[in-house]
């Protein structure tokens, strides 16, 4: 079941390039991105999946600009 749909303003399409035509809604309790121009769309993962990722990640090194 979709909910209240919004924009997402000045989002460029990674698609087709389109600016100001990605809209965010959940659907099934999943947060989803869709460009309603050429229909490309991008998930955000579960909560569970995105905390089994983490811990496997390493870092490299850290960044500091002077």
């Amino acid at each position: 079941m979709r909910k209240k749909k919004r924009f997402i303003a000045g989002a460029t399409c990674p698609e087709c390039k389109a600016v100001d035509t990605m809209m965010l809604f959940q659907e099934n309790n999943v947060e989803k991105v869709e460009c309603v121009q050429c229909h490309y769309q991008m998930v955000q993962p579960e909560q569970q999946v995105a905390k089994q990722a983490r811990p496997a990640e390493q870092v490299i090194g850290v960044f500091k600009p002077e």
